[in-house]
């Protein structure tokens, strides 16, 4: 269910007014849709239709890859009232807690995930924009937030360039770009891998130690290009590749600002981003 506004607030107020990035849109739209009958028969009574017009809605949205199939950006092109909805549910939050809390400084950051083509951040930025610049104005305020967008997709770091003009921070996303890279699918690949490192084709699990020599590549490519374009550029990583120390080693040679990662591998994401920064030194 999207996440409404108070679930926002509920955020920003346990960060304390900490940087928060709030991505948008990620999930498979499938995931959204109703699979039990009595849900079904209740949103169709909502919404004025019947229950074998909502069954035809569910089952035209079935996809054979939703991975790879109608989420991030995509969903906001087909529907861009989502992204509105969206914003209008970070911003409203976002005003609120700054107004229960003058000393903060909020400055909400907002991503928009699987980005493969510069006009596709554009077009959903542009809804971003229009509903959040609106907002703030009729509020009376002047706070400033970020649209930025995730790296997941090969292309997307290739053009990295021309996406930099659109965007005012990066966050690699490691975990996509990794299945994307190798052609491997998360939930799948599994079943095949102990294979590939009985036979020591691969020494470690892509997916939980970042592949310097080829995802590597393509994250080292992209700060790069999208730094030459924006100079003012964040850069991080988000995924479980966050808390792995040389993964960590490696984000920090490359100079991105900051990694995320599941909450239990905080502290050896600290310690290891300590250990790389004492190690440059």
């Amino acid at each position: 269910e999207p996440m409404q506004q108070s679930d926002f607030e509920g955020i920003y107020e346990a960060m304390e007014g900490c940087p928060v990035t709030i991505r948008f849109l990620d999930p498979p739209l499938h995931e959204f849709v109703p699979t039990e009958e009595a849900d079904i028969a209740k949103l169709a009574q909502d919404m004025g239709k019947t229950v074998e017009d909502i069954k035809a809605i569910i089952a035209g949205l079935h996809e054979f890859n939703p991975m790879m199939g109608h989420r991030g950006c995509r969903l906001a092109v087909t529907y861009p009232e989502i992204a509105a909805m969206q914003t209008r549910a970070v911003i409203k939050a976002a005003l609120k807690v700054q107004a229960a809390h003058p000393d903060w400084k909020m400055v909400p950051e907002i991503m928009i995930p699987l980005v493969g083509e510069v006009k596709e951040l554009k077009y959903v930025k542009g809804v971003v924009v229009e509903t959040a610049d609106a907002i703030i104005k009729e509020a009376g305020s002047d706070m400033k937030y970020l649209v930025g967008t995730m790296i997941e997709i090969p292309r997307a770091a290739i053009t990295a360039d021309e996406i930099a003009k659109e965007a005012g921070f990066f966050s690699f996303g490691t975990n996509d770009l990794t299945q994307m890279t190798f052609g491997f699918s998360r939930d799948d690949a599994g079943k095949f891998l102990d294979a590939y490192y009985d036979r020591k084709i691969y020494e470690n699990d892509p997916f939980a130690k970042l592949d310097q020599t080829g995802v590597g590549r393509l994250v080292e490519m992209a700060a790069k290009l999208g730094r030459g374009a924006n100079p003012d550029l964040h850069l991080g990583i988000c995924g479980e590749h966050g808390g792995d120390p040389s993964s960590v080693e490696f984000c920090h040679r490359t100079g991105l600002d900051y990694v995320s990662c599941s909450p239990f591998r905080v502290p050896i994401a600290r310690l290891a981003a300590a250990q790389a920064a004492i190690k440059e030194a």
